[in-house]
């Protein structure tokens, strides 16, 4: 296990700045997963990690041992990719050893290897196969075996599961998590899905245009965002946000429309606002789940996706589009009766797009 920090890490490939002053301190045995859309530095920052690439400035460790001249090979990392990588014309068993053989490890010591890795990842029974015979969910795992091998102080994985299917990437999030627990080691995750990084991070690091937005627990990233950013990222579907004007202490937001008088100074004295409200606090009127202090309101449903257990329904609030999630057993119609706790909203600067304050805190 080790633990792995970066100092003030920049990338610039010409005259194109990657990553931007990035500082990182990863603990021992933590999962940490990088997530971010494409193009955000995600990836070049865990090659650097790795060795493949080096930075433009600052400084990595792992271990308390600086290793920004330090080989790939011996800074002690094993990295799976997303391509899996592996040699077609050798077995499963033969791919899982090529590492050790070419660090010339005993024979004895990579059977005993082999034997544990194939153990946790249930291969046992295609040991002898190639990858050609095995499924995508199967190559991942003879992938994921190779790096075991190695017994390394950190695990680096590339979007590892993104060739899958939705079915297969489901188990292999479970199957890569109870890896973690067995290991006990550093892993390293890079993912633009959100539902990866909600799911697998101890901790996450939400990425835009090459600087940290958040890094912290799944649970603060979801509910308390630093950023507009980072809300409107994060989650199966993004919060939705939207401008509102504030007179006299009401708050107006399409014909949505709230008193602040409980609310801090931070709010009340802005002329606007951006409000935000995740769809699963959207709900329709009348749910026991908020029997006072309600916000009520109607709107046209101008758009629905079914997606079995719920559906996400689109409206119009002023003019932004919202999304609640909601019962598919709910019938919905052309105007519908929401509801919403003001408890669940979030405020946030029209300028900095940094919060102002989460309604939770107070009582309304």
């Amino acid at each position: 296990m080790a633990k792995v920090l970066l100092k003030n890490i920049s990338k610039s490939f010409g005259k194109k700045e990657i990553l931007k002053d990035i500082n990182l301190e990863i603990n021992d045995g933590e999962f940490i997963v990088l997530v971010g859309a494409s193009g955000c530095g995600k990836s070049t920052l865990l090659r650097m990690i790795a060795g493949l690439e080096t930075p433009t400035s600052g400084e990595i460790f792992i271990d308390d041992n600086m290793v920004n001249s330090v080989a790939p090979k011996d800074r002690d990392i094993a990295m799976v990719f997303q391509s899996y990588a592996l040699y077609p014309h050798l077995s499963v068993k033969e791919n899982i050893a090529l590492g050790l053989k070419v660090r010339k490890v005993a024979k004895c010591e990579i059977q005993r290897r082999i034997t544990r890795a194939v153990e946790i990842l249930k291969l046992e029974d295609y040991i002898n196969s190639k990858p050609k015979e095995l499924s995508g969910g199967q190559r991942q795992r003879v992938a994921l075996a190779r790096a075991i091998v190695r017994e390394p102080k950190v695990f680096l994985m590339d979007e590892p599961l993104s060739n899958l299917d939705a079915k297969l990437r489901s188990e292999m999030r479970s199957e890569i998590k109870k890896l973690h627990k067995k290991l006990k080691t550093t892993f390293i995750y890079v993912t633009h899905d959100q539902t990866e990084a909600l799911t697998m991070g101890d901790r996450i690091v939400v990425l835009n245009e090459g600087m940290i937005q958040q890094f912290d627990t799944p649970y603060n990233v979801y509910n308390h965002p630093k950023n507009v950013f980072v809300a409107t990222f994060m989650g199966a579907n993004p919060m939705n946000i939207s401008l509102a004007e504030i007179k006299n202490e009401i708050m107006v937001m399409g014909n949505i429309s709230l008193s602040l008088n409980s609310m801090p100074v931070s709010i009340k004295n802005k002329n606007e606002v951006l409000v935000g409200v995740r769809p699963e606090d959207i709900i329709p009127e009348g749910n026991p789940l908020y029997p006072f202090n309600i916000i009520k309101f109607s709107a046209k449903v101008v758009f629905e996706e079914n997606l079995g257990a719920y559906k996400n329904v689109y409206f119009k609030v002023g003019d932004s589009e919202f999304c609640s999630t909601i019962n598919a057993q709910i019938p919905t119609e052309s105007e519908v009766k929401f509801s919403i706790n003001p408890r669940d909203l979030h405020f946030f600067d029209t300028k900095t797009k940094e919060p102002l304050y989460k309604t939770m805190n107070f009582s309304i």
